[in-house]
């Protein structure tokens, strides 16, 4: 009867030989098939391997269980037997077929070791069976020194195959990661198109043809408009496949011949070369036209995305820089955008647009660097009641500190702040810095109030109630010390937004005044809208006052309805004695102007 698997120990009574540990530990797991068709002789080579610490054995009593064993086992990729004993007691034609047979199933590695007399065969003829080696002495225990250096040298060209793969395969990811790599140092991940790095090399080559050939070439620099919000409302996985059906559509609308570059996280920039400037402007509106007709759906919403774009040509007789032509792309989409976005623009440096960006370019570098450093400051001037002569207000005035010291007007930089989208920082800083020094004016002036000039955008920003709470709580100032001053046509551009604003600051006990009051045609109809508590009249009326007659009616009616209102009022530019005579004659309630007070680093009073 055939045995099956196991895994004895050693037979009571007999002694094992020593066996270093490290040998022990290096044939632990080694599996050994014995097809044996006596099992006493079966459990003594069992016995006598298992002293020199091979224990894995599965004996097989024919050579069709002998087989079975190897058809049975699971497909691992590996060898199912380190090494197999076949006895020459089989006949021997019965004995090369075994052989024959457990060499082709076990594979070429796997030692087949002969044991017992050969017979008749030689030993020349049991290797071109597939032997390994024959063992005459099958009681001797030098079988299992044989065999335990066969195992060992098997373990050894296994785990050398091992490392080699390991190799090849870490040789493999290397190249791959290599390749990888190569790639990303001149592609776009995302959309698959050339990046920056490798337009600028490619921008290069196309100004020195451009020079060479003596033919016109152009870069179109591509910006999507309102990207950004789609991207923050619908999520960036959104965003990006939306970035990807754009690339498909510019692909489509372009030709080979051109390249397209993705440059930013919605911008790109298309090199044209040998071309006029009749086809750069007809491909740049083909493009513009493409992304004018998609809509992109998700499962929430369809979205319309459209394209600005800026050109700049390259042309045989100016001498420029990558950089520069990249500039003036840029800044011909920027000035796109300003007209309105949706549009083609051609760069010209003879253009007031750009200049005017060029313009803001220069402030908005001031600006950032003045926000960044503490470079700007605020200056007082004083609001006089008409009543009896005293400063109970003052206006805080910003200032942007210039290289050698000098004050800038608020003229030169807040018209560009408002442009670039600075003014709200602006606003904070400055409401912050007048709220810290009115804290720390002397007891005399606890009932002194500051009025802080807020900006259109600061009321739709969601900052500045916390910041005013924080301050205030901070600084231990009370609301009732505070007048923010809006502009009539900053109100009337976000009425919804304005009024919730000013709700909301007027928990913390601010008041406000609507500044530039009478410039609009609907001031009146508009004005029960605002909950404000002071009414500051245009400085237009106020200039000439004394002279025109329509002036005057127009400022004695806003005071009387104001009054009506239970509000008070304030006129600006009151830059002589008639002027301020007339207008306490009206029952004005506050006065400001040179006249008055100019604008100081202190508070006067």
């Amino acid at each position: 009867m055939p045995a099956e698997t196991t895994d004895k120990p050693n037979t009571p009574g007999r002694t094992a030989p020593a066996t270093g540990i490290m040998l022990r530990a290096q044939l632990h797991g080694t599996r050994v098939l014995i097809l044996h068709p006596d099992q006493v002789r079966l459990d003594h080579i069992q016995w006598m391997l298992g002293q020199h610490g091979i224990t894995h054995l599965t004996l097989a009593s024919c050579p069709d269980k002998a087989l079975q064993y190897l058809q049975a086992a699971p497909d691992t990729g590996s060898e199912v037997f380190d090494a197999i004993l076949v006895s020459a007691s089989l006949p021997d034609d019965e004995c090369h077929h075994t052989c024959r047979e457990l060499r082709r199933q076990a594979g070429v590695d796997v030692p087949i070791i002969i044991l017992g007399d050969s017979g008749n065969s030689t030993e020349q003829q049991y290797c071109e069976a597939g032997a390994t080696d024959v063992w005459p002495a099958m009681e001797d225990s030098g079988l299992a020194h044989c065999l335990t250096l066969l195992l060992l040298l098997k373990l050894e060209r296994t785990q050398s195959k091992q490392r080699d793969q390991q190799l090849r395969s870490e040789l493999i990811e290397r190249k791959g990661i290599e390749a990888r790599l190569q790639y990303l140092v001149a592609h776009d991940e995302l959309t698959g198109l050339y990046n920056r790095r490798r337009m600028g090399q490619l921008l290069e080559l196309a100004l020195i043809n451009a020079q060479h050939n003596q033919r016109t070439s152009a870069l179109l620099y591509l910006d999507l408009d309102q990207f950004r919000l789609i991207n923050d409302a619908a999520g960036h996985s959104v965003g990006d496949k939306l970035l990807i059906e754009i690339t498909h559509i510019m692909r489509r609308h372009i030709n080979p011949e051109s390249v397209l570059a993705r440059i930013g996280s919605d911008a790109f920039v298309l090199l044209l070369e040998n071309v006029t400037i009749e086809q750069v402007i007809e491909q740049a509106n083909t493009l513009r036209r493409a992304l004018d007709g998609f809509r992109f759906e998700t499962s929430i919403k369809n979205y319309h995305i459209s394209l600005s774009i800026g050109v700049a040509l390259i042309e045989p007789h100016e001498t420029l820089s990558a950089d520069e032509v990249l500039a003036r792309a840029d800044q011909a989409c920027y000035v796109a955008k300003a007209h309105g976005r949706n549009r083609v623009h051609l760069f010209s440096s003879d253009d007031s647009s750009m200049h005017l960006l060029q313009s803001d370019a220069y402030w908005a570098q001031k600006i950032r660097h003045a926000l960044a450093h503490d470079m700007l400051c605020l200056l007082f001037q004083p609001i006089v009641s008409a009543h009896d002569g005293i400063v109970r207000h003052y206006e805080a005035l910003v200032r942007l500190i210039g290289d050698q010291g000098e004050l800038i007007t608020p003229a030169h930089f807040i018209p560009v702040a408002e442009r670039i989208s600075l003014i709200h920082e602006i606003d904070m800083w400055v409401t912050q810095r007048a709220i810290q020094l009115l804290a720390k004016q002397a007891p005399r002036q606890s009932g002194l109030v500051i009025n802080i000039n807020l900006s259109t955008q600061v009321l739709q920003h969601s900052g500045l109630l916390p910041l005013t709470r924080e301050i205030m709580a901070k600084t231990g100032v009370e609301g009732q010390r505070i007048t923010f001053e809006i502009t009539e046509t900053a109100a009337i551009a976000s009425l919804a937004q304005t009024q919730n604003m000013l709700s909301q600051l007027r928990t913390l006990g601010c008041n406000f005044a609507l500044d530039d009051f009478g410039a609009g045609f609907n001031s009146y109809s508009y004005l029960k809208h605002f909950p404000v508590d002071y009414l500051k009249i245009d400085g237009t009326f106020i200039t000439n006052l004394v002279y025109d007659p329509v002036d005057q009616a127009l400022v004695k009616s806003m005071i009387e309805v104001a009054h009506a209102l239970g509000k008070k009022t304030v006129a600006e530019f009151v830059e002589n004695a008639e002027t301020l005579a007339l207008l306490k004659s009206y029952g004005i309630d506050y006065v400001q102007g040179y006249y008055l007070g100019k604008p100081e680093h202190t508070f006067l009073t």
